[in-house]
């Protein structure tokens, strides 16, 4: 079955940067779409970036973009989420999720990794 495993959040001080992966196993994902999202306590949860597994244009949620940068690395079939500049406002638990069918439709998710941005 699908798995997808988060890494690489943590504590960084406003303006700083993280780098979170996501290791995707269980099929071959070169039909689908990968996205990142988040969600801080109280809040709904927020669409961060996307990119279709094969290549393509990323699109990236209006809060993030210009400083975070999602990408793909096919040879180890991860997907990488590459945070700038960044905020407190950032700080939330992040998710990897797939869409097998790019539809925006999300049928799996991975269990998030806390990214806690101080000021």
């Amino acid at each position: 079955q699908v798995q997808l495993v988060e890494s690489g959040g943590g504590l960084v001080q406003a303006g700083g940067s993280l780098r979170l992966s996501c290791a995707a196993s269980g099929r071959t994902f070169s039909n689908y779409a990968m996205g990142w999202f988040r969600q801080a306590p109280g809040k709904e949860r927020e669409f961060v970036a996307r990119i279709p597994w094969s290549g393509g244009s990323p699109y990236y949620g209006d809060s993030v973009k210009g400083r975070f940068t999602i990408s793909i690395n096919d040879a180890n079939n991860r997907v990488y989420l590459q945070m700038s500049s960044l905020k407190p406002e950032d700080t939330a638990v992040y998710y990897c999720a797939a869409d097998q069918w790019r539809d925006g439709t999300y049928e799996y998710w991975g269990q998030g990794t806390q990214v806690t941005v101080s000021s």
